[in-house]
């Protein structure tokens, strides 16, 4: 009896030890918060050069994490973006071309958000061990099926559009004054929102603590509507042109509070187990919000560097460089798999990612480029980046070619002086082009002619004074 009681013991001891171990493996799988603006331009940062909008906290994500200097997005409008960034996938490739509006004729309405054959981050990571929570804007889809607590989501504080109003939201408002949705308490009236969305945020990370988490903090701002509160207005009352005003004053407000974010991060011990992403959905619309891409030509909507090269943070103390400046192109596609894989999940051919696990290129186990060539298609747009050269093919002229490294603002269109790399550009990018699905949903036929026009704007191409 003596004898089984101490195999008995020893058996119990086995599992309690084992038990904890898988309790600490569980403990030190990072955390994920990844940190969307929503129109951001990319000169609208301190880190990038503005002098106008001071942006102290997302300034310290660079300084003490990786500051990608080429960083781009997958699409120059927020759904298709967010598609790909959610995805890993380059969102063409499965039919999510257009951004998300009214339903054209002769498409269905089911099919009109975020393909349901596509797994988001959130429905990679949940069966890893990980809580995930959505808190702000969606746009990938307002039916049922496609809803954020359907994709991988256990939380979701926010609305399904492409945008809200920053004081209101009523009952049984619609569009940008619709109501929050939650499920997992009764959402408190809104006081500012991006202030309510990082008071979301700092509860979601508290709530969280003690267990591997996902947090999407989706800020609309300086999306549209200009709403900024009057503290925030006067410290910019010196700028003339009012929506200039209003967008500094939003920008302001977003660095407020993703500084409350890490600052709740440091508070609760977690900031060398989590992996903080930094980025905007696309370049800053300045004809909408007044904002600024600097150096780069464009804006959202079109090709050129201002509609798809963003400010883009990865910041991981003990993890990741500190003050790394990466130089070589990467994607927001590149995101999931990154997580993916930290999260001890494992990349298969079937997942077909057009994105790259990046820590080995910022570590420097891996020298190559993370990208041979990075590939865009939006609507009436296309282009294509390999190695320094990149073409931008659009219906009214002949192909747009810069040498990005002595043209940063694409000022010089040199295809006629470069034919055979025009020619080799055009023909890969032509290609790619006719391999991929027809768009599963259209928005309306007049944006066509919006974005077209919008290559012949002019641009500010340097720092707007204090």
């Amino acid at each position: 009896m003596r004898v089984l009681g101490i195999v008995s013991y020893l058996l119990l001891l086995c599992l309690l030890v084992n038990a904890q171990e898988e309790k600490a493996t569980i403990i030190q799988k990072p955390n994920f918060v990844l940190i969307v603006a929503d129109d951001l331009g990319f000169a609208d940062v301190s880190f990038n050069g503005s002098t106008q909008i001071k942006t102290p906290n997302i300034d310290r994500l660079a300084s003490t994490g990786v500051r990608f200097t080429q960083g781009y997005v997958s699409s120059a409008v927020c759904s298709p973006s967010r598609a790909g960034l959610l995805t890993g996938r380059n969102q063409v490739e499965f039919g999510h071309d257009n951004n998300l509006a009214g339903i054209q004729p002769g498409f269905d309405p089911d099919f009109n958000g975020l393909p349901l054959t596509e797994k988001t981050i959130a429905d990679r990571l949940r069966p890893l061990g990980y809580v995930t929570g959505l808190i702000g804007k969606w746009h990938l889809g307002d039916l049922p099926h496609f809803h954020p607590l359907k994709r991988g989501f256990d939380e979701f504080w926010g609305y399904t559009g492409g945008g809200h109003d920053y004081f209101v939201a009523k009952p049984n408002g619609k569009g940008y004054t619709g109501p929050i949705q939650c499920n997992f308490k009764k959402p408190q009236s809104i006081t500012y929102i991006t202030d309510d969305k990082g008071d979301e945020c700092v509860d979601f990370i508290k709530r969280h603590k003690n267990k591997p988490f996902f947090l999407f903090a989706s800020f609309n701002a300086p999306h549209a509507p200009m709403q900024a509160t009057d503290a925030d207005l006067k410290l910019f009352s010196h700028i003339k042109n009012e929506k200039r005003r209003s967008y500094c004053a939003m920008v302001h407000r977003l660095d407020i509070n993703i500084g409350r974010i890490m600052e709740t991060l440091e508070n609760e011990g977690l900031v060398e187990n989590t992996l903080v992403v930094f980025l905007s959905d696309n370049g800053g619309p300045c004809d909408q919000n007044a904002s600024n891409n600097a150096p780069f030509n464009g804006q959202k909507g079109i090709l050129l560097e201002g509609g798809i090269h963003v400010p883009f943070v990865m910041n991981w103390p003990g993890a990741l460089p500190t003050g790394m400046v990466y130089e070589k192109p990467v994607v927001s596609l590149d995101i999931a798999p990154t997580f993916l894989e930290l999260a001890g999940g494992k990349i298969t051919n079937d997942d077909n990612f057009s994105g790259v696990n990046l820590i080995p290129y910022l570590n420097g186990d891996i020298e190559t480029l993370p990208h041979i060539d990075l590939k865009w298609k939006f609507t009436i747009s296309r282009a294509i980046r390999k190695g320094d050269w990149k073409l931008v093919s659009i219906p009214d002229r002949i192909p747009l070619l810069y040498h990005l490294p002595s043209d940063v603002s694409e000022q010089h269109n040199v295809a006629m002086e470069n034919f055979d790399i025009t020619t080799d550009l055009l023909k890969e990018l032509g290609n790619w082009d006719v391999s991929l699905p027809y768009p599963l949903f259209l928005e309306g036929a007049r944006w066509k002619r919006v974005q077209l026009d919008l290559y012949d704007r002019e641009y500010q191409l340097t720092q707007p004074g204090q």
